[in-house]
């Protein structure tokens, strides 16, 4: 709820709304489309964790929990889309957290099987995906599109859609789009873990689940901003410092643990949270800025990207 009352701070109560409308239809999409034994969905609910310097923010929240179940009743069809789970705090094994707030309508998939079931289906499908290209531009002529390869190799396509999120500024300079790094790293298993279930801390900025019985945790770009919009891969010892200190001091305090694996994400983002999908020229087109919601949105402007292009023949 913190994320959305920022949200609401900067813009109208219509545009936010109507993002957490796409976003909710967006994750209906995708589960029609694939299947929840294909995403491994496990609808385990979303809980909002308030430290114990963070009681103002909860007292905000708890002020505007009322409010948000009113609104989004209309969509997710219960009247407390949120709720005080401050019960849950010991189950969970928790140090220095006062309060928690569920979002009920919450789940979480493995993103792994998901885009392995959206390359089969695309296969079945009769789409072709050509891996190991570098673009290095796409330029706009009176018929097509001509596609340059970093390799020197080039080819024509009658149509382009640019879908390329975080790394759109390299081929659409002109398009408000910046790469914004996101540093994850996970545990190896944890013997009786007691957590199940996504977790946002800090206004979103931290987002921790269980997958099976590790402990994924990302986050930290508020920590550096400009360190982290970059479109190259990597983590640092700033963020990374923050994550394990996150672990040994909230998380798991008193378990055992390793950590198997770091590695980082590019998400794209914007003075705005709204994507942009839209004509950029002639026979270009662009389908990007999903602003770190791309799972859940991304079925959604896929659908209206390719919908502008068969709009366009």
């Amino acid at each position: 709820m913190t994320e959305l009352i920022d949200d609401l701070s900067k813009e109208s109560e219509e545009a936010v709304f109507k993002r957490i409308e796409l976003r909710w239809h967006g994750l209906q999409k995708l589960r029609n489309l694939l299947g929840d034994v294909s995403l491994d969905y496990e609808p385990l609910g979303g809980y909002e964790v308030f430290s114990t310097s963070d009681t103002a923010a909860f007292e905000i929240g708890v002020a505007k929990m009322e409010y948000f179940n009113r609104m989004l009743k209309p969509l997710t069809g219960t009247s407390n889309t949120y709720s005080n789970a401050d019960e849950k705090i010991n189950e969970f094994g928790f140090n220095n957290v006062n309060h928690m707030v569920l979002n009920q309508c919450e789940g979480q998939i493995n993103t792994g099987k998901m885009m392995e079931a959206l390359v089969n289906l695309a296969h079945k499908t009769g789409v072709k995906i050509i891996n190991g290209l570098s673009i290095s531009a796409v330029h706009n002529s009176e018929k097509n599109t001509l596609i340059n390869c970093e390799d020197g190799f080039s080819f024509k396509s009658k149509r382009t859609l640019i879908a390329n999120n975080g790394f759109a500024a390299a081929l659409l300079p002109e398009i408000a789009v910046v790469p914004a790094r996101a540093q994850v790293l996970i545990t190896e298993p944890i013997p009786n873990l007691k957590i199940k279930g996504s977790f946002h801390f800090e206004k979103g900025y931290y987002y921790f689940r269980n997958v099976g019985n590790r402990v994924l945790l990302g986050g930290g770009r508020n920590l550096d901003f400009k360190g982290e919009t970059t479109a190259e891969f990597g983590t640092t010892t700033i963020i990374q410092n923050k994550l394990e200190a996150l672990l040994n001091e909230m998380i798991l305090p008193d378990a055992k643990y390793t950590i198997e694996m770091r590695w980082s994400g590019i998400m794209g983002v914007g003075e705005s949270k709204s994507t942009i999908v839209r004509q950029v020229e002639g026979n270009l087109y662009c389908a990007v800025r999903m602003g770190g919601m791309g799972v859940a949105i991304g079925s959604l402007i896929g659908e209206m990207g390719a919908k502008m292009i068969l709009e366009s023949l």
